[in-house]
Protein backbone atom coordinates (compact mmCIF):
# COMPACT_ATOMS: atom_id res chain seq x y z
CA UNK A 1 0.00 0.00 0.00
CA UNK A 2 1.12 3.31 -0.69
CA UNK A 3 0.32 7.09 0.65
CA UNK A 4 -3.22 7.10 0.49
CA UNK A 5 -5.31 10.17 1.93
CA UNK A 6 -7.52 9.72 4.78
CA UNK A 7 -9.73 11.88 6.97
CA UNK A 8 -10.01 11.57 10.79
CA UNK A 9 -11.11 13.06 14.38
CA UNK A 10 -11.39 12.57 17.35
CA UNK A 11 -14.74 10.85 18.87
CA UNK A 12 -16.66 13.83 19.68
CA UNK A 13 -15.98 15.51 16.03
CA UNK A 14 -14.32 19.00 17.56
CA UNK A 15 -10.81 18.55 15.99
CA UNK A 16 -10.68 17.10 12.69
CA UNK A 17 -8.07 15.89 10.20
CA UNK A 18 -6.69 14.73 6.80
CA UNK A 19 -3.60 12.96 6.43
CA UNK A 20 -1.62 10.84 3.84
CA UNK A 21 -0.57 8.04 5.04
CA UNK A 22 1.11 4.34 4.36
CA UNK A 23 -1.31 2.25 6.54
CA UNK A 24 1.28 -0.94 5.46
CA UNK A 25 3.49 0.92 7.97
CA UNK A 26 1.93 1.12 11.02
CA UNK A 27 3.21 0.54 14.45
CA UNK A 28 2.37 -0.07 18.26
CA UNK A 29 4.69 1.22 21.26
CA UNK A 30 5.40 0.09 24.73
CA UNK A 31 6.14 3.56 26.18
CA UNK A 32 4.76 4.25 29.51
CA UNK A 33 1.82 6.57 27.96
CA UNK A 34 1.31 4.48 24.48
CA UNK A 35 0.63 0.92 26.64
CA UNK A 36 -1.70 2.44 28.24
CA UNK A 37 -3.88 4.55 25.73
CA UNK A 38 -3.30 1.61 22.97
CA UNK A 39 -3.09 3.50 19.87
CA UNK A 40 -1.82 1.95 16.22
CA UNK A 41 0.25 4.92 14.83
CA UNK A 42 1.51 6.22 11.26
CA UNK A 43 3.06 8.55 10.30
CA UNK A 44 3.00 11.70 8.02
CA UNK A 45 5.30 14.25 6.93
CA UNK A 46 4.17 17.86 8.30
CA UNK A 47 3.44 18.49 4.73
CA UNK A 48 1.25 15.26 4.28
CA UNK A 49 -0.95 16.15 7.33
CA UNK A 50 -3.50 19.14 7.85
CA UNK A 51 -5.68 19.64 10.99
CA UNK A 52 -9.25 20.66 9.44
CA UNK A 53 -10.51 21.85 12.55
CA UNK A 54 -10.51 22.18 16.49
CA UNK A 55 -7.11 23.53 17.05
CA UNK A 56 -8.34 25.59 20.30
CA UNK A 57 -10.05 22.45 20.94
CA UNK A 58 -6.98 20.60 21.50
CA UNK A 59 -4.62 20.00 24.91
CA UNK A 60 -0.79 19.30 24.46
CA UNK A 61 0.52 16.88 26.87
CA UNK A 62 4.48 16.30 27.06
CA UNK A 63 6.60 13.52 29.52
CA UNK A 64 9.89 12.24 29.73
CA UNK A 65 12.17 13.79 27.04
CA UNK A 66 9.06 16.37 25.79
CA UNK A 67 9.99 15.37 22.19
CA UNK A 68 6.56 14.77 21.32
CA UNK A 69 3.77 16.97 21.55
CA UNK A 70 0.96 14.60 22.50
CA UNK A 71 -2.34 15.97 21.41
CA UNK A 72 -5.79 15.33 23.03
CA UNK A 73 -8.93 16.95 22.43
CA UNK A 74 -9.92 19.06 26.09
CA UNK A 75 -14.29 17.75 25.04
CA UNK A 76 -13.95 14.20 24.29
CA UNK A 77 -10.13 13.35 25.65
CA UNK A 78 -9.04 11.23 22.57
CA UNK A 79 -5.51 11.82 21.41
CA UNK A 80 -5.84 11.66 17.61
CA UNK A 81 -1.84 12.88 16.84
CA UNK A 82 1.04 13.76 18.04
CA UNK A 83 3.80 15.97 16.63
CA UNK A 84 7.87 15.50 17.29
CA UNK A 85 11.11 14.20 16.54
CA UNK A 86 11.69 10.40 15.25
CA UNK A 87 14.59 8.53 16.39
CA UNK A 88 15.75 9.58 13.20
CA UNK A 89 15.69 12.88 14.14
CA UNK A 90 13.05 13.99 11.41
CA UNK A 91 9.67 16.15 12.56
CA UNK A 92 7.00 13.70 12.20
CA UNK A 93 3.14 13.49 12.72
CA UNK A 94 2.29 10.80 14.40
CA UNK A 95 -1.54 9.90 14.17
CA UNK A 96 -3.37 7.49 15.95
CA UNK A 97 -5.67 5.16 13.23
CA UNK A 98 -8.28 4.26 15.32
CA UNK A 99 -8.82 7.47 14.87
CA UNK A 100 -9.50 7.51 10.83
CA UNK A 101 -12.72 7.12 9.07
CA UNK A 102 -13.09 4.05 7.09
CA UNK A 103 -10.34 1.83 8.34
CA UNK A 104 -9.98 -1.68 8.47
CA UNK A 105 -8.16 -2.15 11.92
CA UNK A 106 -8.38 -5.83 11.84
CA UNK A 107 -6.70 -5.19 7.70
CA UNK A 108 -3.06 -3.96 9.50
CA UNK A 109 0.21 -5.51 10.84
CA UNK A 110 1.78 -3.19 13.15
CA UNK A 111 5.16 -3.53 14.16
CA UNK A 112 6.51 -3.19 18.07
CA UNK A 113 8.22 0.04 18.85
CA UNK A 114 10.64 -0.43 21.94
CA UNK A 115 9.86 3.04 23.17
CA UNK A 116 9.97 1.73 26.74
CA UNK A 117 13.67 1.77 26.15
CA UNK A 118 14.34 5.49 25.01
Amino acid sequence: MALQHYSGSCQCGAVAFEADLDLDRTATCNCSRCRRVGGILSFASPEGFMLKQGEEKLTEYRFNTGRISHFFCATCGIEPFGRGLAPTGEFKVAVNVRCLDGVDLKALTPREFDGASL
